[in-house]
């Protein structure tokens, strides 16, 4: 199968053909919720039903179930313990009774069939156990292979049903995909689903890519890329599998990231010895300089409402991070812990900047506020590198390395995600080594 074969097929799993939406329940007063901004957050057991109907109903409930079990925020029920079958659900209202037996704080029933045009017909639940009465219901419409897709969007609507929070299940992940010899390193531009299903590779290997970065649209990928060994910024279309080349620059490239309204790239530039962060508009291709200064400058991540940037500089003597406003004016730097502090990215909530922390050759991903304070560990290891956040501002993706084999000559690296609690680090499966992810937002 050819790539735009590939991304074609992608295309159709991802797209919901006429998707119609409609609330079945109105929501009670008395509400079960989670608050997940307490330090240490207990699972909430719930209890998710296979969906009735067609077969992959089943298929559904058990994405909607290791969504929510992966988040860390619940504890998935033994379906060995339901006392009522999914076609009484489907029928009739819930037994209370039958689920509180079991310790089941929320229910999670649903249907699944197709309609006469062929499309596949979803419909999910949510009840509150112990209040006894349901929280949400909705339905969803899609061609036959949306049907995972429809799981993470349900997934997504619990999520923020329960918690207040918007969920991040419906996103996606690009990352560098590695192989071979570390003497002749192959890294490949690929992309899947959050939990790691609809693993596509988008470049071939030929030549080296690195730094990918979504678009806030998350239908446009920016990536750095060497053509004849020499820097480019290219642009990826996801949708169209369409590359375009933004310019070739003097000297190096560093970091290219998207502005938040999508029509500028922030990164920087070396040009004659020295490393700036540049500004350059999609629309009209004039770039823009921000810093100016001996020290090198490079790492920039824009805030969420476009107002301010972070970035690494060694202006002050070390590797720190530093804040600016978008227009390179107030430099203020934020980190003053032992050891070197890099790869600044600012929270879509533009309440923390993640980093990584290199002291005493140990390395770890934190969190940090925007003035400086509130400075917190969540990962060490022998290398970790690269966070990303999740669209939600609540969960953060980044890529461990470690030595294996005889003497630990050869390397695994390998992408996890953690929660800001610091308590729910997960391994992502990947058929390949990867590294430098980035998460897209919620797909639209």
């Amino acid at each position: 199968m050819t790539t735009r074969q590939t991304l074609t097929a992608l295309r159709r799993a991802i797209a919901l053909a006429a998707v119609m939406i409609m609330a079945v329940a109105v929501q009670a007063k008395a509400e079960l919720h989670l608050d997940i901004t307490q330090g240490n957050v207990q699972p909430l057991p719930i209890a998710v039903t296979q969906f009735y109907g067609e077969a992959v109903g089943a298929q559904i409930a058990n994405v909607v179930e290791a969504d929510l079990e992966r988040s860390g925020l619940f504890r998935p029920l033994d379906h060995r313990a339901f006392i009522q079958t999914p076609d009484q659900l489907a029928n009739g209202l819930p037994r209370y009774g039958d689920w509180k037996v079991i310790n089941a704080q929320a229910l999670v029933s649903g249907t699944a069939s197709v309609q006469p045009d062929g499309r596949l017909k979803v419909e999910f639940r949510l009840f509150d156990v112990l209040a006894q009465q349901q929280l949400t219901g909705l339905a969803y419409f899609t061609q036959p292979d949306g049907w995972r897709r429809i799981a993470h969007i349900i997934a997504d609507a619990i999520y923020k049903r329960i918690t207040g929070e918007d969920g991040y299940f419906d996103t996606r992940i690009v990352y560098i995909a590695e192989s071979g010899p570390a003497t002749a390193r192959q890294k490949r531009l690929a992309i899947m689903d959050q939990d790691g299903e609809n693993n596509l590779y988008l470049t071939d290997g030929r030549v080296l890519v690195l730094t990918p970065r979504f678009s806030p649209t998350a239908q446009e990928i920016t990536y750095l890329s060497y053509f004849n060994n020499r820097p480019r910024v290219y642009i990826f279309n996801v949708d169209t599998g369409r590359q375009e080349v933004l310019g070739d620059f003097p000297g190096m490239t560093f970091a290219p990231r998207f502005s938040p309204d999508g029509n500028k790239v922030i990164m920087s530039l070396a040009q004659n010895g020295n490393t700036d962060i540049y500004l350059l508009d999609l629309r009209t291709r004039r770039q823009t300089r921000l810093t100016d200064n001996p020290a090198i400058d490079t790492a920039p991540s824009f805030s969420p409402d476009g107002s301010k940037i972070t970035f690494e500089s060694d202006r002050g003597g070390s590797q720190q991070i530093y804040t600016m406003n978008a227009d390179g004016t107030n430099v203020q730097r934020i980190t003053f812990g032992a050891g070197k502090y890099g790869t600044p990215v600012w929270s879509p909530r533009g309440d923390l900047i993640a980093f990584t922390r290199i002291n005493g050759g140990r390395f770890s991903i934190g969190v940090i506020r925007p003035d400086g304070s509130g400075e917190r560990e969540l990962s060490t290891g022998y290398l970790v590198e690269g966070p990303t956040w999740a669209p939600n501002g609540r969960v953060l993706m980044y890529f461990k390395e470690k030595p294996t084999g005889e003497g630990g000559r050869q390397r695994q690296v390998r992408l996890y995600s953690i929660d800001l609690t610091g308590r729910n680090e997960r391994q992502m499966l990947t058929p390949t080594d990867a590294s430098d992810p980035a998460w897209s937002p919620l797909i639209p």
